[in-house]
């Protein structure tokens, strides 16, 4: 694909300010990103709205997205390494879409804006309520609490090579943003309200003037995190390809887990909790490195 077709759309009123620049389907299994920033632009070209800045969205892993998998030939949410960028790899197809991914970033360079913006949407194998992952550098954590849903801190911090990781390094202040189950029908919705609130607070976006007031951020204010929560990794069960694993059925993101709970089976051996915390990113689908993860709220 040519880098153009890799961008969903663009928008500017032509004022001098912030770019926000947003990438989806990341891995291929997850669309819903990709619809709600199709919907934001519909809307914004709609009704000509006035913003500071610039907004843009991209498209992660066009091959997996046409193929609805999660990845061709390696997880494109691990090869944002700093040898695969500097030495140029092109060994995978998801290897060819990052290099791709940052041309087109480079066409928005730091001196043309006055602060640059990130937001990676995601989705879960397992049941979730939404919510931010932040890397614990420069502003991001200061920025996601700007946002009424639950955060979880350090999450590239233990997993390298993730795109916000790469987004981080390079200067710019974001998250990745996981707005529910795959399938659910109200991840959509919750990216949608992501994006509008992201547009409101970095490129002063009034959401009042819109033709209708986009009710996805009414109701994503309201159910999904009224109080907010902040959450840190503190385990990580990572997999090794060879490895055959299997979670207990049932369990949802921030379900709270006790020592001794029986979580899910690798090369049929038990594994069980060794903390009394919640389990976070639990494996409900064939492909992925990341077994589970403990978290604990942070004070």
């Amino acid at each position: 694909m040519e880098n153009t077709s890799r961008i969903i759309g663009e928008y500017t009123s032509g004022k001098f300010g912030p770019l926000l620049f947003i990438t989806a389907g990341v891995h291929g299994n997850e669309p819903s990103g990709v619809q709600a920033i199709m919907r934001v632009f519909k809307a914004l070209n709609s009704c000509k709205a006035k913003i500071n800045g610039r907004i843009v969205g991209v498209i992660g892993n066009t091959n997996a997205l046409n193929k609805n998998v999660r990845y061709i030939d390696e997880d494109l949410n691990r090869t944002w390494t700093e040898d695969n960028i500097s030495l140029k790899n092109v060994h995978t197809s998801e290897q060819i879409e990052m290099h791709e991914i940052i041309k087109i970033l480079q066409q928005y360079p730091e001196a043309d804006y006055t602060k640059r913006y990130f937001m990676d949407c995601h989705t879960t194998s397992s049941d979730s309520l939404p919510y931010v992952s932040v890397q614990l550098v420069n502003d991001n954590n200061k920025w996601a609490h700007n946002f009424p849903t639950y955060i979880v801190q350090g999450f590239s911090d233990i997993v390298y090579g993730a795109i916000d990781h790469y987004f981080s390094r390079i200067g710019i202040t974001g998250f990745t943003f996981e707005a529910g189950q795959h399938t659910s029908k109200t991840s959509v919705e919750n990216h949608e309200g992501m994006i509008w609130l992201a547009l409101k607070e970095a490129c002063e976006l009034d959401l009042n003037i819109l033709p209708n007031y986009p009710s996805c951020v009414e109701k994503f204010a309201e159910t999904n995190a009224p109080d907010q929560k902040t959450f840190k990794i503190i385990y990580r069960h990572g997999l090794e390809a060879e490895d055959q694993f299997k979670m207990v059925p049932g369990f949802k993101n921030f379900q709270k887990i006790y020592k001794g709970d029986l979580l899910a089976f690798k090369n049929e051996s038990e594994i069980k909790s060794e903390w009394d915390a919640h389990i976070f990113m639990p494996l409900y689908q064939s492909q992925g490195n990341d077994g589970f993860f403990v978290i604990e709220k942070v004070n």
